[in-house]
C-alpha cells in the first residue's frame, strides 16, 4: 500500500540526513521525497511516499515523531488530498513533423515548452504521477535525452489547521534555543 506522509520539521542543518538515515537504517524505502519551506518561517515540510501495510506506516510515523526536529507528522493519504509531481524532459526534436508532433502532445498533456534548441526541446510538465508517467511513455519514441523529476508534493483539501506549537514561541532560526 502507498502512503503519503507530510512531516513539518525545523529548518535546521542535518534534519534531512537525520530523517532519511533513520528510515534507511530501519529498512524503510522512500519512493519519493520532497522538501521545501512552509508559510511559517523556520519550518519546512517534507513529503514522503512510502510503501507498506498499516504496521509499516505506524512504525514510520512513530520513528519520525521521536526525532526532536520533527514538529508534526500527518498521513495525508488518509485524507482527500491533491498531489503533484514536476518534471523537466529534453526530447530529440529536429525541425519538421516530429517537432510538431511533440508540440501537439505537450499541448494535449497541458505541458509547457520551456526551451527550444536546434535538435531538442525541453518540456515542463506537472500533475499526478500517472499523468507524468504517461507523458514519458509518449515521449520515448522521439528519444529522451535527459529527464529530471521532483519528489511528490501533497496538500490536504479544505481547511486544515496550521501546525500548532504549544508553549512559548519557538525561535526556529536558532536551533540552540531547543534544548
Amino acid at each position: 500500500m502507498r502512503h503519503v506522509l507530510s512531516a513539518t520539521v525545523q529548518n535546521v542543518p542535518g534534519v534531512l540526513a537525520h530523517i532519511s538515515g533513520m528510515l534507511a537504517s530501519r529498512g524503510y524505502n522512500i519512493d519519493s521525497l520532497a522538501v521545501g519551506e512552509t508559510e511559517i518561517p523556520g519550518l519546512s515540510r517534507m513529503t514522503f511516499v512510502v510503501r507498506g501495510d498499516d504496521r509499516v506506516l505506524a512504525q514510520v510515523r512513530k520513528q519520525l515523531e521521536k526525532i526532536i526536529t520533527v514538529v508534526s507528522v500527518q498521513d495525508i493519504s488518509s485524507n482527500d488530498y491533491v498531489e503533484r509531481d514536476l518534471m523537466l524532459i529534453k526530447v530529440s526534436a529536429p525541425d519538421g513533423a516530429k517537432r510538431s508532433e511533440i508540440r501537439e502532445l505537450a499541448e494535449i498533456f497541458r505541458a509547457r515548452i520551456v526551451d527550444v534548441g536546434p535538435e531538442e526541446i525541453m518540456i515542463e510538465i506537472s500533475g499526478r504521477e500517472n499523468k507524468v508517467q504517461a507523458f514519458i511513455e509518449r515521449m520515448r519514441p522521439y528519444g529522451i535525452n535527459e529527464l529530471v523529476r521532483t519528489g511528490r508534493i501533497a496538500m490536504v483539501r479544505g481547511s486544515n489547521p496550521n501546525v500548532c506549537i504549544d508553549g512559548p514561541t519557538a525561535d526556529f532560526d536558532n536551533p540552540s534555543s531547543h534544548s
